[in-house]
C-alpha cells in the first residue's frame, strides 16, 4: 500500500493468484476503483464518509498495523454490481473519476458498486481493498429473471 498525501491517493496492489487485485482511492475526486483481475474489469464506487475512512485515519490504520502486528480485524464494505451492466469508459468518465483511476480502468468494462449490508452467504463474493485494514468486498447482484 502506498499513500500519496500530496496527490490524495491510497494505491493498493494485492498478489494472490486469481484473487489478485489493484485498488485505488482517489479521495480528491471522491472515488474508489477497483481492478479485479479474475473478473478482468474494474469496479467503482463514490466515497461514502459514513463506511470508508478518510486518508489520514487509512495511513492511522496502517501504522497501526503495522507497528502493532497483531491479529487486526478489518473494516469490511460490502458492495453490489448488476453482471451485464457494465460500460467502457470514456472521456466524461475519466473526467468525474480522476486519471489515476483512468489508468486502472482503460480497456476494461467498468461496473458501477452500490454499498449494502453483508449477505447472508458471502461465499461468492471478490475480496479487495486494503488488507487487514478495510476490506471491500464485491458481490454480483442476482436479478431474477421474469418470463
Amino acid at each position: 500500500m502506498t499513500i500519496h498525501s500530496e496527490e490524495k491517493i491510497v494505491d493498493v496492489h494485492v498478489r494472490s493468484g486469481v484473487y489478485s487485485s489493484d485498488t485505488i482511492f482517489d479521495y480528491s475526486h471522491g472515488y474508489i476503483a477497483t481492478r479485479l483481475f479474475s473478473r478482468n474489469a474494474c469496479f467503482i464506487m463514490k466515497i461514502k464518509k459514513e463506511i470508508i475512512p478518510d486518508l489520514q485515519e487509512i495511513g492511522r490504520l496502517a501504522f497501526e498495523r503495522e507497528t502493532m502486528r497483531d491479529v487486526y480485524s478489518p473494516n469490511n464494505v460490502w458492495a453490489l454490481f448488476q453482471a451485464g451492466n457494465s460500460r467502457l469508459g470514456h472521456l466524461k468518465d475519466w473526467i468525474l473519476y480522476g486519471k489515476h483511476i483512468e489508468n486502472l480502468c482503460t480497456g476494461l468494462p467498468l461496473y458501477e458498486l452500490v454499498a449494502t449490508e453483508a449477505p447472508t452467504n458471502g461465499d461468492g463474493c471478490a475480496s479487495a481493498g486494503i488488507p487487514s485494514i478495510l476490506g471491500l468486498k464485491i458481490c454480483e447482484e442476482l436479478v431474477a429473471n421474469e418470463y
